[in-house]
C-alpha cells in the first residue's frame, strides 16, 4: 500500500467560549492524564467544538483513555471534518483509504483529501497526489500528482519532496530533469528522509544532476544506512571495499554488508560470502562463504548460485553439509548472528 501521511498532532486551543475547558483537557493530555482529558473534551465535542471532536477522535484511534475504536474515531473525525477541520478531513480520508472503521472507499478518501488539500494542508496535498499517482478514486493523472506533490513539497513535506524528485528523475508528469531531482531529493534528505538520502547518494555517485563526488555519495549513503536502509548499507559497504570516497577498509565493508545481509539483501549476502571466501575483513572460511552464497541463491541471486557450485568442488562433503546446516539455522534466525 502507498505511504500516506496521518495528521498526528493535537489541535490546540482557539479563542472560543470553550477555550478554558479545552485547555484544561489539553494540559491533562500532555501530562498523560487521559481520563481527565476525555472528561473535558467529550462534552465539548458533543456540543460541536471541532477541535475537541478531532482530539477525541485521536484518542479513540490510539486507545488513550478509552478502548481503541476505529468506528468511534471515524465518527468524531467526520463531525470535525464536516465543520471544515483540515486535520480531521485528512485523517477521515485515510480511514476510508485503508478501510479502518469504515468500508474502504477511495472515492470518499479523495473527496476528503481534496477538501483538506484545498485548505493548504500539506499532508493532504501529498496524499491526494498519491491517489492521482496510483489512480485510486480518480483517473491516474501524473500532472495532477505533480501539482499536489509540488504544493506539499513547497511547504516542506519530506514525502512530497521525495516523490516530486522521483517524478523529475523518471520524467513522470514533468520533463525529466536531474537537476530538479537533486534539488528535491536534497530537501527531503536534509529532513532525514532515508530513501531521499539514498537516492541523493546515487546521484552523486553517478554524477547525475551534480558533479560526480564519491565523498558526498558516502556521506548520504551513510546517513541512510544508519537509519537501516538496506540498499544504502550495501552501497556504503561497496565504497569501503573499493576505497571510493573513503579509505579502503574491509572491516567496515563487512560490517555494512552484514547489516544489509541481515535484512535479506541478496547482493549483500553474496558480497559477504565473497569476503569470507577471500578473507577480507574476516577470517577466510569456505564453509561460511558457501553458507552465505547458499542463502543469497535462495534470496534470488543467480551469481551466488554459480560461485557456490564452483566453491563446492573445492570442499569436502562434510564441510558442504556443515555449510548447509549453518544456512538453514541462519534463515531460521532471520539472518541474525550468523
Amino acid at each position: 500500500m502507498k505511504k500516506l501521511t496521518l495528521a498526528l498532532l493535537l489541535i490546540f486551543s482557539c479563542a472560543t467560549a470553550w477555550a478554558a475547558d479545552f485547555d484544561k483537557g489539553l494540559a491533562a493530555y500532555k501530562a498523560g492524564d487521559f481520563a481527565t482529558a476525555l472528561a473535558e473534551w467529550k462534552p465539548l465535542a458533543e456540543q460541536g467544538y471541532a477541535a475537541a471532536q478531532y482530539n477525541l477522535a485521536l484518542m479513540y484511534r490510539r486507545g488513550q483513555g478509552v478502548i481503541e475504536d476505529d468506528k468511534e474515531a471515524v465518527k468524531w473525525y467526520r463531525l470535525a471534518a464536516e465543520q471544515g477541520e483540515a486535520n480531521a478531513q485528512n485523517n477521515l480520508a485515510l480511514m476510508y483509504s485503508n478501510g479502518e472503521g469504515v468500508i474502504e472507499n477511495y472515492n470518499e478518501a479523495v473527496k476528503w483529501f481534496r477538501l483538506a488539500a484545498e485548505q493548504g494542508k500539506a499532508s493532504a496535498q501529498y496524499n491526494l497526489a498519491m491517489m492521482y499517482f496510483d489512480g485510486e478514486g480518480v483517473i491516474e493523472d501524473w500532472n495532477q500528482a505533480v501539482k499536489w506533490s509540488r504544493l506539499a513539497a513547497e511547504q516542506g513535506d519530506a514525502n512530497a519532496q521525495y516523490n516530486l524528485a522521483l517524478m523529475y528523475f523518471k520524467g513522470e508528469g514533468v520533463i525529466e530533469n536531474y537537476n530538479e531531482a537533486v534539488k528535491w531529493f536534497r530537501l527531503a534528505a536534509e529532513q532525514g528522509h532515508a530513501k531521499a538520502q539514498y537516492n541523493l547518494a546515487l546521484m552523486y555517485f553517478n554524477g547525475e544532476g551534480v558533479i560526480e563526488n564519491y565523498n558526498e555519495a558516502v556521506k548520504w549513503f551513510r546517513l541512510a544506512a544508519e537509519q537501516g536502509h538496506a540498499k544504502a548499507q550495501y552501497n556504503l559497504a561497496l565504497m569501503y571495499s573499493n576505497g571510493e570516497g573513503v579509505i579502503e577498509n574491509y572491516n567496515e565493508a563487512v560490517k555494512w554488508f552484514r547489516l544489509a545481509a541481515e535484512q535479506g539483501n541478496a547482493k549483500a549476502q553474496t558480497s559477504l560470502g565473497l569476503m569470507h571466501a577471500t578473507g577480507q575483513g574476516v577470517i577466510q572460511d569456505n564453509v561460511y562463504a558457501h553458507m552465505w552464497w547458499n542463502i543469497a541463491a535462495a534470496s534470488g541471486s543467480e551469481n551466488a548460485k554459480g560461485i557456490k557450485d564452483i566453491l563446492a568442488k573445492q570442499m569436502t562433503p562434510k564441510d558442504i553439509s556443515k555449510a548447509q546446516d549453518l544456512a538453514r539455522e541462519c534463515v531460521k534466525k532471520n539472518y541474525k548472528d550468523c
